[in-house]
């Protein structure tokens, strides 16, 4: 079955997560988180990607980002993904792939979503026991978007700039999204959309993308309801 193409909407946020393959570790060292960060802004620049959110985990990334065009994310990726796997391959004398398969994306409702998917991004460590709070992850834009640490890599997104009138205003407004568990709902909700590859958004969202883009922003059912005629007939044919 041939893959759906990939959503694009110009101006539109996408989620993005690249897993290693076998669910292996992409990252050993210190230098490889930075090496990969490095790597990241030198093809977002190239490619006119936005980096609004970011999480490097041991096995796994996750980024929140507006490209410039429909391209955009699929060539930063594609790039990323060669200049990382040939230096940890390189530094760790291995061969062979380093990812597993394609990345994961789906388009963001920012009015509705965006900022959940900030601290959704932001929480992984916290939500894999490896620290109590996201201050204390360091290979994540919480340092940046929370705490005010400068990262060159980050480009804020609209709507967070306009949580407050300055950084400062921003950030503390940003650290109080933190406060309390994200609503099982909304977990449910990205985890879905984002590793199905649809719309993360309402309903009037998803019917605005399927208009502009002509394609679906949603599953359909399959199967149908099996206790039906119709239903016990087709599987009989």
């Amino acid at each position: 079955m041939a893959r759906l193409p990939r959503l694009f909407l110009p101006g539109c946020a996408q989620h993005v997560i690249q897993r290693g393959n076998n669910r292996e570790a992409c990252f050993y060292s210190e230098a490889d988180y930075k090496t990969y960060l490095a790597f990241l802004k030198e093809v977002a620049t190239k490619y006119e990607v936005a980096i609004h959110a970011f999480v490097l985990m041991t096995n796994h990334v996750h980024l929140l980002v507006t490209p410039c065009d429909e391209l955009g994310v699929s060539r930063m990726m594609q790039a990323q993904g060669r200049k990382y796997v040939q230096h940890f391959n390189f530094t760790h004398g291995r061969t062979g792939t380093l990812w597993e398969g394609r990345y994961k994306s789906t388009l963001v409702d920012a009015d509705n979503y965006l900022l959940t998917v900030y601290r959704y991004i932001e929480l992984n460590p916290v939500r894999a026991n490896m620290v109590a709070h996201a201050s204390e992850y360091p290979w994540s834009s919480y340092q940046g978007n929370a705490l005010g640490k400068p990262i060159q890599l980050l480009t804020p997104h609209l709507l967070y700039c306009r949580l407050g009138k300055t950084a400062e205003e921003r950030q503390t407004a940003y650290r109080a999204l933190f406060r309390g568990r994200m609503a099982e709902r909304d977990l449910a909700a990205i985890r879905e959309a984002t590793h199905k590859a649809w719309v993360l958004g309402d309903d009037r969202f998803k019917q605005q993308i399927e208009a502009k883009t002509g394609r679906r922003s949603v599953p359909v059912g399959r199967g149908g309801d099996r206790k039906s005629k119709p239903y016990r007939e087709s599987r009989n044919q």
